[in-house]
């Protein structure tokens, strides 16, 4: 199963629902698998969009905290929900390098956003990896 393309069609359907207000998120999600069957890894899929929308709100200020010239509101809605999907992978998910998540949200930001969203994904979620860094130092 490919990784890379399990995140687009996350990202699609998060931007998709985002961008319709009352839309069925569960329509969306299996329209978008469904359009690649077995190309992506399902259960990955569902995981990436229902664990970022269920802390959506969280991940919103750590965004809105890393870039903080930039209100979450004013955002284009594709880099918001690439940086809300690579949050959630960093803030939760131990088995995927962050230099890897950084990396595929990066080129997200290439295939599907504008000139500079990739400089910007890169900035925001280079923030975010600090603030966690310093987080865990301060644990131990």
């Amino acid at each position: 199963m490919n990784r890379h393309l399990s995140r687009i069609v996350a990202m699609q359907t998060l931007y998709e629902y985002d961008f319709r207000a009352n839309s069925d998120l569960s329509e969306i999600l299996c329209r978008n698998i469904s359009e690649y069957e077995n190309k992506v890894d399902e259960e990955y899929v569902r995981s990436l969009v229902n664990g970022t929308l269920k802390d959506i709100d969280r991940f919103d200020k750590l965004i809105g905290k890393s870039a903080p010239e930039w209100p979450i509101d004013q955002i284009s809605v594709i880099d918001k929900n690439i940086l809300r999907l690579a949050a959630y992978e960093l803030t939760t998910t131990n088995d995927i390098p962050a230099k890897v998540v950084i990396n595929e949200a990066i080129e997200l930001g290439k295939q599907f956003g504008g000139d500079n969203s990739s400089k910007f994904i890169n900035g925001v979620l280079g923030t975010i990896m600090d603030g966690l860094d310093e987080a865990k130092e301060d644990d131990k």
